[in-house]
């Protein structure tokens, strides 16, 4: 829209990354994300292309956000009004209520902090918001501290949360990014500002219709796509982006290269040598969890169930000591249960259900063999389900069943050892930043995507992608005016 020629390469056949579509006897899943907050970055991306997104996509609010089961059998509903969310911890234990308006209020401070210094900026960390802020420096780092540096994400949810089952479920924010609420900044506790004031929702056709809206508007520009096309490297020199190679052979002459790869993939096997070296000594990259989907076709839906829920583990101390520390799957894992049909019937045949399983995991190890491993963790999942969420006769149900794990993820995105969110946010003090979106090290090289600022989930991406072209735009005007 700002009248760049623009060519995009993707070693898949289909476009849009993880949020792929699998439609398989009368069935539809989607792949990947399954939840859409913030959708006024889609806006502003439309907006500034000089478009409504009302025309390209249908957006449904879902309330309430999702449904919550535990082991003893009891459930509680995530709201998105806050009063009613207050009425209702404050009628599981008196007093919680207040600690409930306590916590949004210091998360509404934590999103505002957020919007001004981190969103939208191609920041690399802490010091980039800083040095990057208009005014006084040392007024804006005591700013910065109302984000709790050097606090964890489950540290202040528990000091105002004392329900813990309410904790658990106000924790699970952290998994939007795959990281462990112990290990995490507290500043991700923005994000239960952001769904109380911005939403939860679901485009009809699914996540996938997402990229699809995208497409649709890119090519209304020109942008000519090329998929199931692979890039070998990234051709640099003299410090400078030339180009790419693909793995063909073919060199494409380019002026500048916005990856969406992952940052760190990107560097170690598209780029190389001294910039690789440069970025690797920076910091220390860490994966996210991965994950293991179950995608299976029932022939009758479950009526209790919401678009969304959780179905937690009995002890989140010990699931994800098991996952973030040992590097193994958890014995009791908490379980994320889709069910599409509840907003959107056409994604299975009449009375059926569309179910989308989904539990973490390590990011691979190298003991993990994945292909010995599902069969007895498939049914760890689908036993939780059957115990705690009123699904026993789950496996009855199923008339279709297609799955993916670590190795698969970890194969069909390119993506950290099957990393599902990139890097970790692990770090009290900076572990919610990510690698800037303008490479410090390569001219004219660009990050995007969930291992770039300002990190995973889907608006988080879509953002990113703002930020590298912004960003490229700007570096180019710049460079004219100086010309």
């Amino acid at each position: 829209a700002r009248g760049y020629r623009t060519v995009v390469f993707d070693k898949n056949e289909w476009l849009g990354g993880k949020a792929a579509v699998l439609e398989a006897e009368g069935f539809r899943f989607d792949m990947g994300p399954t939840i859409l907050t913030k959708p006024k970055v889609l806006e502003r991306i439309f907006r500034e292309a000089g478009r409504e997104l009302s025309d390209y996509l249908d957006l449904r609010r879902l309330d309430p956000q999702w449904r919550c089961f535990y082991e003893d059998g009891s459930s509680l509903d995530l709201r998105e009004d806050k009063s009613a969310m207050r009425a209702v911890l404050e009628a599981r234990r008196p007093g919680a209520g207040a600690g409930y308006d306590r916590f949004m209020d210091i998360a509404e401070r934590m999103h505002e902090i957020t919007e001004r210094y981190f969103f939208w900026k191609p920041i690399g960390g802490v010091w980039d918001a800083i040095l990057g802020a208009e005014g006084n420096k040392m007024a804006t780092l005591a700013e910065l501290m109302d984000v709790r540096l050097g606090r964890s994400t489950a540290a202040l949810i528990r000091q105002h949360i004392p329900d813990e089952q309410a904790a658990q479920m106000f924790d699970h924010y952290c998994q939007y990014v795959g990281s462990a609420p112990d290990l995490s900044p507290a500043v991700l506790c923005s994000i239960a500002s952001i769904q109380a004031h911005e939403g939860v929702w679901y485009p009809i056709g699914g996540t996938g219709a997402v990229p699809a809206a995208l497409r649709k508007l890119a090519e209304e520009f020109g942008v000519e796509f090329r998929p199931a096309t692979d890039v070998r490297r990234i051709t640099v020199d003299g410090g400078r982006v030339t180009g790419i190679e693909l793995n063909d052979g073919e060199r494409v002459p380019l002026e500048a290269v916005v990856s969406n790869c992952d940052a760190v993939r990107t560097h170690t096997e598209l780029v190389g040598g001294e910039a690789e070296q440069r970025f690797m000594r920076r910091r220390r990259f860490e994966p996210a969890c991965s994950g293991v989907v179950l995608y299976l076709g029932l022939k009758e839906k479950y009526e209790h169930l919401q678009h969304h829920n959780f179905v937690f583990s009995r002890d989140p101390h010990e699931e994800f000591e098991a996952i973030y520390r040992k590097g193994e799957p958890a014995a009791d894992p908490t379980v994320y249960v889709c069910c599409p049909s509840e907003t959107e019937p056409e994604v299975a045949p009449t009375g059926g259900e569309a179910l989308y399983l989904l539990v973490h995991t390590p990011y691979m190890r190298p003991h993990h063999d994945w292909k010995k491993m599902l069969p007895d963790y498939r049914q760890v999942i689908l036993d939780k389900l059957k115990r705690c969420a009123g699904m026993a006769d789950l496996e009855e149900r199923i008339v279709f069943e297609q799955s993916l794990t670590p190795q698969d993820i970890h194969d069909r995105y390119r993506v950290l050892d099957g990393a599902i969110y990139g890097t970790a946010s692990h770090g009290t003090w900076a572990g919610a930043t990510k690698p800037s979106n303008r490479s410090p090290d390569v001219e004219g090289l660009y990050l995007a995507g969930g291992a770039a600022n300002p990190g995973p989930g889907m608006p988080m991406v879509m953002m990113s992608g703002w930020i590298a072209a912004d960003t490229l735009d700007r570096d180019r005007s710049k460079a004219a005016r100086a010309a």
